[in-house]
C-alpha cells in the first residue's frame, strides 16, 4: 500500500510506493573498474598541479593531503556588481561568485569510507575553512558545499574531489527550510531539526547511527531510495560554526555512513549536499546545518519532473535496516 508523507523541514510532500520497485527496470549499478594510485593524465594527481588553475589553499603547506583550486569550468567567479538589470520579466545580474574543487586526496583511487578519519578531517577543515572565508564576502549570500560520485551524479573526472560554490542570490530550497523553519521556531519556540533528532531517537525505526556528538538516519519522507541525513545533535545553525574538537566526530560518522551506503546498495553513484544557514558568526535558534547523501539508485520521470513529488520505492525504515546491517557487519569484521 502506498502512502504520502510530508517532510516536517520542508512541508513537501512525498509518496512512498514499495510496489514501485516490482517494475522491470535495468540496474543503476554497475562494477566500477579498478583505478591506479596514480595517473599521469589526471590534473588533480601529484605532479599535475601546473594542469590546474592557481591554487587557492593546500594542507599541509609543505607538499598536500588536501588542496583547492577554482573550477576550471566555474559557473561563477570574480567579484563585481550584483545589480540587478533589467525588466521584472527579464531580470538579470552578473555571474560573480565563486566555484572551488576541493581535491580530498593525492590518490586517485582514494575513497572516502577508506580514508583514515585523519584523512577525512582535513577535508571537513577545509571545507570548513572555504565556507568561513567565502561566506563573510560582502557580496555573496550563500555558499554551498557538494560531491558528486559517479556519472549519474554529475561528475566528470574520477579523481576523490568536492565543490564549493558561493553564489550573490540566497537559494531557492534553503529559503524554502528556512522559511519553514522560521515558522515553525515562531509557532513552537525550537529548533524543527532539534525536535526530528528527538523524535526519531524516540521513534528509534530511522537511526543509522550516533556517535562523536553527530547522528544519521533515514527520514521518515526520504524522498529516494536510501537518502540519508547527518546532523549535529547539538545546535549549530551554520556549517561555519563547526569546533575543531567536533570535526573528526563528522568525519568518522560521515566515513561509516558512505562505507554502509556502499555495502547496503552495491556501491551507487550519489550526490552529497551541505545545507546551512548563510551565516557566518551569527547563530541562529531556528536552523541545524546538516548534510544529505543521496545515492543515484532511481532516476526522476515525468511525474517526478512536472509534480516536484518523489516517488520513494524502498521504505526509509527498511533503508534504515539495512545500512545498520551494513554497519553490524563493518564492524563484526574489524
Amino acid at each position: 500500500m502506498s502512502v504520502l508523507r510530508q517532510d516536517p523541514t520542508t512541508h513537501q510532500w512525498v509518496i512512498v510506493a514499495p510496489v514501485r520497485g516490482d517494475r522491470p527496470h535495468s540496474p543503476a549499478v554497475w562494477a566500477r573498474p579498478e583505478l591506479p594510485a596514480r595517473d599521469p593524465s589526471c590534473p588533480f594527481c601529484p605532479g599535475n598541479e601546473d594542469q590546474t588553475p592557481p591554487e587557492v589553499a593546500r594542507d599541509p603547506a609543505d607538499g598536500w593531503q588536501v588542496r583547492v583550486v577554482p573550477n576550471k569550468y566555474g559557473a561563477l567567479g570574480g567579484n563585481g556588481s550584483t545589480e540587478r538589470g533589467g525588466s521584472p520579466m527579464f531580470r538579470d545580474m552578473p555571474g560573480v561568485g565563486s566555484h572551488e574543487v576541493v581535491i580530498e586526496s593525492p590518490r586517485h583511487d582514494a575513497r572516502m569510507h577508506d580514508m583514515s578519519v585523519e584523512e577525512v578531517s582535513r577535508v571537513v577543515r577545509m571545507w570548513r575553512a572555504r565556507y568561513r572565508e567565502l561566506i563573510a564576502e560582502p557580496q555573496l549570500r550563500a555558499v554551498v558545499v557538494f560531491k558528486n560520485f559517479g556519472t549519474l551524479a554529475g561528475t566528470s573526472l574520477v579523481h576523490p574531489h568536492s565543490q564549493v560554490v558561493a553564489t550573490p542570490v540566497f537559494l531557492p530550497r534553503l529559503i524554502r527550510r528556512l522559511d519553514v523553519a522560521t515558522r515553525y521556531f515562531d509557532d513552537n519556540g525550537h529548533c524543527v531539526y532539534d525536535d526530528l533528532i528527538e523524535a526519531e531517537r524516540d521513534a528509534g525505526a530511522r537511526i543509522v547511527e550516533e556517535r562523536g556528538g553527530f547522528v544519521s538516519l533515514v527520514p521518515f519522507a526520504a524522498a529516494t531510495p536510501f537518502e540519508t541525513w547527518i546532523l549535529p545533535t547539538s545546535h549549530e545553525s551554520s556549517f561555519g560554526e563547526i569546533r575543531d574538537e567536533e570535526i573528526e566526530g563528522f568525519a568518522s560518522l560521515l566515513r561509516s555512513t558512505f562505507g554502509a551506503i556502499r555495502a547496503a546498495c552495491g556501491d551507487p553513484d550519489y550526490n552529497l549536499v551541505l545545507y546551512s544557514a548563510p551565516l557566518n558568526g551569527h547563530p541562529e535558534e531556528y536552523f541545524h546545518w546538516h548534510v544529505k547523501i543521496l545515492p543515484k539508485l532511481t532516476t526522476p520521470a515525468g511525474f517526478e519532473i512536472g509534480s516536484a513529488m518523489s516517488i520513494n520505492t524502498v521504505l526509509p525504515e527498511d533503508s534504515a535496516v539495512a545500512l545498520r546491517g551494513a554497519l553490524h557487519h563493518a564492524h563484526a569484521g574489524q
